[in-house]
Protein backbone atom coordinates (compact mmCIF):
# COMPACT_ATOMS: atom_id res chain seq x y z
CA UNK A 1 0.00 0.00 0.00
CA UNK A 2 1.84 2.94 -0.93
CA UNK A 3 1.37 6.82 0.48
CA UNK A 4 -1.18 8.04 -1.39
CA UNK A 5 -3.52 5.06 -0.27
CA UNK A 6 -2.52 5.52 3.94
CA UNK A 7 -3.51 8.67 5.15
CA UNK A 8 -3.80 9.95 9.16
CA UNK A 9 -5.76 13.00 9.53
CA UNK A 10 -4.57 14.29 12.78
CA UNK A 11 -5.36 17.47 15.43
CA UNK A 12 -8.36 19.15 15.63
CA UNK A 13 -11.50 18.23 17.25
CA UNK A 14 -13.34 15.10 16.27
CA UNK A 15 -17.38 14.54 16.55
CA UNK A 16 -17.45 10.88 15.62
CA UNK A 17 -21.47 10.55 14.78
CA UNK A 18 -21.97 8.12 18.00
CA UNK A 19 -22.15 11.23 20.54
CA UNK A 20 -18.42 11.81 21.40
CA UNK A 21 -16.65 14.87 21.00
CA UNK A 22 -12.65 14.20 20.95
CA UNK A 23 -9.94 16.34 20.90
CA UNK A 24 -6.54 15.86 19.45
CA UNK A 25 -7.74 12.97 17.68
CA UNK A 26 -5.75 11.67 15.03
CA UNK A 27 -7.85 8.75 12.42
CA UNK A 28 -5.76 6.41 10.64
CA UNK A 29 -6.83 5.66 6.45
CA UNK A 30 -6.21 2.88 4.54
CA UNK A 31 -7.43 2.64 0.68
CA UNK A 32 -11.04 3.65 1.22
CA UNK A 33 -11.89 2.75 4.57
CA UNK A 34 -11.18 3.54 8.37
CA UNK A 35 -8.25 1.77 10.07
CA UNK A 36 -8.27 3.38 13.55
CA UNK A 37 -9.29 6.42 15.17
CA UNK A 38 -7.66 7.37 19.08
CA UNK A 39 -5.92 9.95 20.80
CA UNK A 40 -2.68 11.19 19.24
CA UNK A 41 -0.92 10.30 22.66
CA UNK A 42 -2.40 6.64 22.02
CA UNK A 43 -2.04 6.36 18.22
CA UNK A 44 1.10 5.66 16.29
CA UNK A 45 1.09 6.68 12.80
CA UNK A 46 2.35 5.18 9.97
CA UNK A 47 6.07 6.48 8.42
CA UNK A 48 4.45 6.36 4.92
CA UNK A 49 0.85 7.72 5.75
CA UNK A 50 0.14 11.01 4.02
CA UNK A 51 -0.77 13.52 7.10
CA UNK A 52 -3.23 15.76 6.76
CA UNK A 53 -3.46 18.52 9.53
CA UNK A 54 -6.45 19.51 10.79
CA UNK A 55 -5.25 21.23 13.97
CA UNK A 56 -8.08 23.81 14.93
CA UNK A 57 -11.22 22.56 12.76
CA UNK A 58 -13.93 20.17 12.94
CA UNK A 59 -14.13 16.84 11.92
CA UNK A 60 -17.41 14.88 11.52
CA UNK A 61 -18.62 12.52 9.13
CA UNK A 62 -19.59 13.18 5.40
CA UNK A 63 -22.95 14.75 5.28
CA UNK A 64 -25.39 12.35 3.57
CA UNK A 65 -28.67 14.67 1.70
CA UNK A 66 -31.35 12.25 1.82
CA UNK A 67 -34.01 13.94 -1.09
CA UNK A 68 -32.52 15.87 -4.08
CA UNK A 69 -32.64 15.53 -7.54
CA UNK A 70 -29.08 15.77 -9.77
CA UNK A 71 -31.13 16.53 -12.91
CA UNK A 72 -33.19 19.48 -11.29
CA UNK A 73 -30.65 22.67 -11.87
CA UNK A 74 -32.45 25.08 -9.05
CA UNK A 75 -33.39 27.49 -11.39
CA UNK A 76 -37.20 29.05 -10.76
CA UNK A 77 -38.15 26.20 -13.16
CA UNK A 78 -36.28 23.35 -13.29
CA UNK A 79 -38.69 21.45 -15.01
CA UNK A 80 -39.33 23.79 -17.86
CA UNK A 81 -35.25 24.07 -18.08
CA UNK A 82 -35.03 20.61 -18.48
CA UNK A 83 -37.30 20.45 -21.36
CA UNK A 84 -35.73 23.83 -23.01
CA UNK A 85 -31.57 21.82 -23.40
CA UNK A 86 -29.97 19.76 -25.43
CA UNK A 87 -29.41 15.98 -23.89
CA UNK A 88 -25.75 16.63 -23.78
CA UNK A 89 -26.73 20.08 -21.97
CA UNK A 90 -28.76 17.71 -19.06
CA UNK A 91 -26.28 15.20 -19.05
CA UNK A 92 -23.12 17.72 -18.07
CA UNK A 93 -25.27 19.36 -15.62
CA UNK A 94 -26.55 16.90 -13.96
CA UNK A 95 -22.76 15.78 -13.26
CA UNK A 96 -21.96 19.40 -12.30
CA UNK A 97 -24.61 19.26 -9.77
CA UNK A 98 -23.04 15.69 -8.02
CA UNK A 99 -19.61 17.40 -7.85
CA UNK A 100 -20.70 21.16 -6.58
CA UNK A 101 -22.47 18.21 -3.52
CA UNK A 102 -19.58 16.63 -2.99
CA UNK A 103 -17.32 19.82 -2.86
CA UNK A 104 -20.01 21.12 -0.19
CA UNK A 105 -19.33 18.11 1.76
CA UNK A 106 -21.96 15.70 0.55
CA UNK A 107 -20.27 12.57 0.48
CA UNK A 108 -23.70 10.54 -0.13
CA UNK A 109 -26.75 11.48 -1.87
CA UNK A 110 -30.51 9.73 -2.27
CA UNK A 111 -31.53 11.03 -5.60
CA UNK A 112 -35.71 10.50 -5.50
CA UNK A 113 -36.02 10.76 -9.39
CA UNK A 114 -34.47 12.12 -12.47
CA UNK A 115 -35.34 12.05 -16.12
CA UNK A 116 -34.36 10.09 -19.07
CA UNK A 117 -32.09 7.99 -17.33
CA UNK A 118 -29.09 10.46 -16.80
CA UNK A 119 -29.58 9.36 -12.65
CA UNK A 120 -28.77 6.03 -13.51
CA UNK A 121 -25.79 6.20 -16.22
CA UNK A 122 -24.26 9.23 -13.40
CA UNK A 123 -24.32 6.55 -10.41
CA UNK A 124 -22.35 4.12 -12.53
CA UNK A 125 -19.83 6.84 -13.58
CA UNK A 126 -19.24 7.76 -10.23
CA UNK A 127 -18.76 4.11 -9.11
CA UNK A 128 -16.38 3.47 -11.92
CA UNK A 129 -14.47 6.39 -11.29
CA UNK A 130 -15.71 8.25 -14.85
CA UNK A 131 -17.58 11.50 -12.84
CA UNK A 132 -16.92 12.34 -9.61
CA UNK A 133 -19.49 13.07 -6.98
CA UNK A 134 -21.71 11.54 -4.09
CA UNK A 135 -22.21 8.16 -3.42
CA UNK A 136 -25.55 7.71 -5.27
CA UNK A 137 -28.74 5.82 -4.31
CA UNK A 138 -31.47 6.64 -7.12
CA UNK A 139 -34.75 5.65 -7.32
CA UNK A 140 -37.30 5.20 -9.97
CA UNK A 141 -40.74 5.54 -9.43
CA UNK A 142 -44.19 3.92 -9.74
CA UNK A 143 -46.89 5.87 -11.53
CA UNK A 144 -50.14 7.16 -10.31
CA UNK A 145 -52.36 5.66 -12.89
CA UNK A 146 -51.39 2.28 -11.37
CA UNK A 147 -54.63 -0.05 -11.50
CA UNK A 148 -54.42 -3.23 -9.85
CA UNK A 149 -51.73 -4.78 -7.52
CA UNK A 150 -50.39 -7.30 -10.40
CA UNK A 151 -49.83 -3.79 -12.70
CA UNK A 152 -48.01 -2.03 -9.36
CA UNK A 153 -46.12 -5.20 -8.76
CA UNK A 154 -44.61 -4.93 -12.15
CA UNK A 155 -43.63 -1.50 -12.35
CA UNK A 156 -42.24 -2.34 -9.56
CA UNK A 157 -40.42 -4.93 -10.40
CA UNK A 158 -39.28 -2.90 -14.24
CA UNK A 159 -37.64 -0.09 -11.78
CA UNK A 160 -35.41 -3.04 -10.27
CA UNK A 161 -34.70 -5.20 -12.88
CA UNK A 162 -33.85 -1.59 -14.39
CA UNK A 163 -30.77 -1.03 -11.80
CA UNK A 164 -32.61 1.57 -9.62
CA UNK A 165 -31.26 1.46 -5.86
CA UNK A 166 -34.93 2.93 -3.88
CA UNK A 167 -38.31 2.12 -5.14
CA UNK A 168 -40.51 5.40 -4.75
CA UNK A 169 -44.50 6.18 -4.96
CA UNK A 170 -45.77 9.33 -5.76
CA UNK A 171 -49.36 10.51 -5.03
CA UNK A 172 -49.90 7.24 -2.55
CA UNK A 173 -53.27 8.53 -1.92
CA UNK A 174 -54.10 7.17 -5.43
CA UNK A 175 -52.68 4.07 -4.46
CA UNK A 176 -54.84 1.00 -2.65
CA UNK A 177 -53.78 -0.93 0.52
CA UNK A 178 -53.59 -4.03 -1.63
CA UNK A 179 -51.30 -2.04 -4.64
CA UNK A 180 -49.01 -0.36 -1.70
CA UNK A 181 -48.67 -3.88 -0.77
CA UNK A 182 -47.51 -5.37 -3.87
CA UNK A 183 -44.95 -2.41 -4.94
CA UNK A 184 -43.14 -2.71 -1.18
CA UNK A 185 -43.54 -6.63 -1.28
CA UNK A 186 -41.17 -6.74 -4.73
CA UNK A 187 -39.07 -4.66 -3.23
CA UNK A 188 -37.94 -5.67 0.26
CA UNK A 189 -37.70 -9.04 -2.07
CA UNK A 190 -34.99 -7.28 -4.48
CA UNK A 191 -33.61 -5.50 -1.23
CA UNK A 192 -34.76 -2.12 -2.10
CA UNK A 193 -35.84 0.44 -0.04
CA UNK A 194 -39.19 2.02 -0.23
CA UNK A 195 -40.07 6.01 0.10
CA UNK A 196 -43.47 8.11 -0.69
CA UNK A 197 -44.66 11.48 -1.30
CA UNK A 198 -47.55 10.75 -0.03
CA UNK A 199 -50.85 13.59 -0.21
CA UNK A 200 -52.43 14.28 3.00
CA UNK A 201 -53.61 11.88 6.16
CA UNK A 202 -55.34 8.88 4.37
CA UNK A 203 -51.96 8.73 1.55
CA UNK A 204 -49.72 8.64 4.92
CA UNK A 205 -51.76 5.91 6.92
CA UNK A 206 -52.38 3.92 4.26
CA UNK A 207 -48.74 4.26 3.49
CA UNK A 208 -47.54 3.95 7.06
CA UNK A 209 -49.91 0.33 7.38
CA UNK A 210 -48.31 -1.04 4.06
CA UNK A 211 -44.76 -0.75 5.32
CA UNK A 212 -43.37 2.53 3.30
CA UNK A 213 -39.97 2.77 4.50
CA UNK A 214 -39.63 7.02 4.60
CA UNK A 215 -42.45 9.64 4.14
CA UNK A 216 -41.26 12.95 1.91
CA UNK A 217 -42.48 16.35 3.12
CA UNK A 218 -44.83 15.56 4.74
CA UNK A 219 -46.96 18.93 4.63
CA UNK A 220 -49.50 17.70 6.88
CA UNK A 221 -49.02 14.88 9.42
CA UNK A 222 -52.10 14.49 11.24
CA UNK A 223 -51.53 12.97 14.73
CA UNK A 224 -52.46 9.15 13.52
CA UNK A 225 -49.94 9.25 11.34
CA UNK A 226 -47.62 10.74 13.78
CA UNK A 227 -47.96 7.92 15.88
CA UNK A 228 -47.99 5.37 13.38
CA UNK A 229 -44.63 6.28 12.11
CA UNK A 230 -43.53 6.08 15.84
CA UNK A 231 -44.24 2.76 16.50
CA UNK A 232 -43.00 1.25 12.65
CA UNK A 233 -39.74 3.07 13.09
CA UNK A 234 -40.96 4.87 9.42
CA UNK A 235 -38.18 7.47 8.48
CA UNK A 236 -39.33 11.53 8.09
CA UNK A 237 -37.66 13.78 5.49
CA UNK A 238 -39.43 17.00 6.10
CA UNK A 239 -37.62 19.24 3.42
CA UNK A 240 -38.44 22.25 5.53
CA UNK A 241 -35.88 23.77 3.33
CA UNK A 242 -37.62 23.97 -0.15
CA UNK A 243 -40.33 25.18 1.28
CA UNK A 244 -39.08 28.36 2.53
CA UNK A 245 -36.89 29.69 -0.38
CA UNK A 246 -39.93 29.27 -2.49
CA UNK A 247 -42.12 31.57 0.06
CA UNK A 248 -38.80 34.09 -0.06
CA UNK A 249 -38.42 34.48 -3.57
CA UNK A 250 -41.89 34.51 -4.77
CA UNK A 251 -43.66 34.87 -8.29
CA UNK A 252 -41.91 37.87 -8.93
CA UNK A 253 -38.09 35.25 -9.06
CA UNK A 254 -40.15 33.49 -12.15
CA UNK A 255 -41.32 30.63 -9.78
CA UNK A 256 -44.90 29.35 -10.99
CA UNK A 257 -47.36 31.35 -8.69
CA UNK A 258 -48.99 28.02 -7.92
CA UNK A 259 -46.09 26.50 -6.28
CA UNK A 260 -45.49 29.76 -4.74
CA UNK A 261 -49.05 30.06 -3.70
CA UNK A 262 -49.01 25.92 -2.42
CA UNK A 263 -46.04 26.87 -0.31
CA UNK A 264 -47.81 29.99 1.48
CA UNK A 265 -50.31 27.98 2.04
CA UNK A 266 -48.81 25.15 3.80
CA UNK A 267 -45.84 27.02 5.67
CA UNK A 268 -47.49 26.35 9.38
CA UNK A 269 -48.96 22.97 8.46
CA UNK A 270 -45.85 22.25 7.31
CA UNK A 271 -43.70 23.46 10.50
CA UNK A 272 -46.17 21.91 12.81
CA UNK A 273 -45.91 18.29 11.45
CA UNK A 274 -41.93 18.41 11.85
CA UNK A 275 -42.45 19.41 15.69
CA UNK A 276 -45.15 16.93 16.71
CA UNK A 277 -43.60 14.22 14.64
CA UNK A 278 -39.81 15.51 16.35
CA UNK A 279 -41.58 15.65 20.00
CA UNK A 280 -43.12 12.00 19.42
CA UNK A 281 -40.23 10.48 18.20
CA UNK A 282 -40.10 10.13 14.88
CA UNK A 283 -36.65 9.29 13.08
CA UNK A 284 -35.91 12.60 11.12
CA UNK A 285 -33.48 12.73 8.37
CA UNK A 286 -31.79 15.68 6.33
CA UNK A 287 -32.78 16.25 2.83
CA UNK A 288 -33.10 19.39 1.15
CA UNK A 289 -35.13 18.42 -2.03
CA UNK A 290 -31.90 20.04 -3.99
CA UNK A 291 -32.66 20.67 -7.31
CA UNK A 292 -35.71 22.53 -6.17
CA UNK A 293 -35.81 26.52 -7.32
CA UNK A 294 -33.14 28.24 -5.78
CA UNK A 295 -31.74 25.11 -3.61
CA UNK A 296 -29.65 22.88 -5.45
CA UNK A 297 -28.44 19.55 -4.59
CA UNK A 298 -25.27 21.33 -2.90
CA UNK A 299 -27.28 23.13 -0.12
CA UNK A 300 -27.52 20.64 2.27
CA UNK A 301 -26.81 23.03 5.16
CA UNK A 302 -30.06 25.23 4.54
CA UNK A 303 -32.04 22.14 5.56
CA UNK A 304 -29.85 21.72 8.55
CA UNK A 305 -30.68 25.42 9.79
CA UNK A 306 -34.44 24.97 9.32
CA UNK A 307 -33.99 22.23 11.37
CA UNK A 308 -32.15 24.00 13.94
CA UNK A 309 -34.18 26.72 13.60
CA UNK A 310 -37.24 25.21 14.08
CA UNK A 311 -36.86 23.21 17.42
CA UNK A 312 -33.78 20.88 16.96
CA UNK A 313 -30.38 21.20 18.64
CA UNK A 314 -27.28 21.37 16.59
CA UNK A 315 -26.28 17.63 17.49
CA UNK A 316 -30.04 16.54 16.48
CA UNK A 317 -29.47 18.21 12.78
CA UNK A 318 -26.07 16.37 12.21
CA UNK A 319 -27.20 13.30 13.07
CA UNK A 320 -30.15 14.04 10.48
CA UNK A 321 -27.35 14.04 8.01
CA UNK A 322 -25.30 11.33 9.31
CA UNK A 323 -26.24 8.73 11.49
CA UNK A 324 -30.37 9.01 11.10
CA UNK A 325 -29.77 9.44 7.47
CA UNK A 326 -27.08 6.32 7.21
CA UNK A 327 -30.44 3.95 8.95
CA UNK A 328 -32.56 5.65 6.35
CA UNK A 329 -29.93 4.44 3.36
CA UNK A 330 -29.99 1.01 5.45
CA UNK A 331 -25.89 1.79 5.38
CA UNK A 332 -25.38 1.99 9.06
CA UNK A 333 -22.34 -0.61 8.21
CA UNK A 334 -20.66 1.43 6.04
CA UNK A 335 -21.50 5.17 6.49
CA UNK A 336 -22.80 7.52 9.00
CA UNK A 337 -19.85 7.76 12.02
CA UNK A 338 -16.02 7.84 11.99
CA UNK A 339 -15.18 4.77 13.46
CA UNK A 340 -13.01 1.71 12.31
CA UNK A 341 -14.32 -0.02 9.25
CA UNK A 342 -16.61 1.87 7.91
CA UNK A 343 -16.00 4.36 4.83
CA UNK A 344 -13.29 6.93 5.14
CA UNK A 345 -15.92 9.58 4.51
CA UNK A 346 -15.15 12.70 6.57
CA UNK A 347 -15.77 16.48 6.38
CA UNK A 348 -13.56 18.97 7.82
CA UNK A 349 -14.79 21.94 9.05
CA UNK A 350 -13.24 25.47 9.89
CA UNK A 351 -15.80 25.94 12.63
CA UNK A 352 -17.48 23.69 14.95
CA UNK A 353 -20.98 22.99 14.24
CA UNK A 354 -21.92 22.29 17.28
CA UNK A 355 -21.88 26.08 18.32
CA UNK A 356 -23.31 27.06 15.36
CA UNK A 357 -24.36 25.06 12.34
CA UNK A 358 -23.91 27.37 9.90
CA UNK A 359 -20.35 25.58 10.03
CA UNK A 360 -21.13 22.95 8.00
CA UNK A 361 -21.00 25.75 4.94
CA UNK A 362 -17.18 26.37 5.85
CA UNK A 363 -15.77 23.46 4.28
CA UNK A 364 -12.18 22.98 4.75
CA UNK A 365 -11.49 19.42 3.13
CA UNK A 366 -13.79 16.60 1.93
CA UNK A 367 -12.50 12.99 2.05
CA UNK A 368 -14.61 10.69 0.49
CA UNK A 369 -13.23 6.61 -0.10
CA UNK A 370 -10.48 7.62 1.65
CA UNK A 371 -9.99 10.39 -1.26
CA UNK A 372 -9.15 13.89 -0.67
CA UNK A 373 -11.69 16.24 -2.51
CA UNK A 374 -11.20 19.95 -3.11
CA UNK A 375 -13.54 22.13 -1.36
CA UNK A 376 -16.69 24.46 -3.07
CA UNK A 377 -16.76 27.82 -2.41
CA UNK A 378 -19.32 28.87 0.67
CA UNK A 379 -22.84 29.70 -0.18
CA UNK A 380 -24.60 32.67 1.34
CA UNK A 381 -27.17 31.89 4.31
CA UNK A 382 -28.28 35.18 5.06
CA UNK A 383 -32.20 33.91 4.10
CA UNK A 384 -31.72 31.77 7.06
CA UNK A 385 -33.18 35.38 9.06
CA UNK A 386 -36.42 34.87 6.84
CA UNK A 387 -36.76 31.76 8.21
CA UNK A 388 -36.30 32.34 11.80
CA UNK A 389 -38.99 35.24 11.36
CA UNK A 390 -41.42 33.21 11.05
CA UNK A 391 -41.64 32.37 14.92
CA UNK A 392 -39.76 29.18 15.09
Amino acid sequence: MGREDRKAVVGGQLIDGTGNVHEDMVVIIEGDTIKAVGSAEDMTIPLDAQIIDVTGKTVIPGLINSHSHLCMDGSSDPFGTWRQRSAVENILMTAKHAEDALRAGVTTLRDLRGWDGVELALRDAINKGIALGPRLLVSGQVGMRVRGAEQARAEALELINAGYDIVKMTGSARLTREELCAVIEEAERAGRPTTTHAFGPTGYQEAIRAGIGSIEHGLDLDDESIELMRQRETFYVPTLASLHIVREHGAESGIPSMMVEMAKRAAETHLDSFRRAREAGVRIAAGNDGGSPFNRADNLASELECLVAAGMSNAEALAAATTVAAALLRLSDRIGTVEPGKLADLLVLDADPLSDISAVRQVYRVIKDGRLVSRLENSDSSWIEEFVALGV
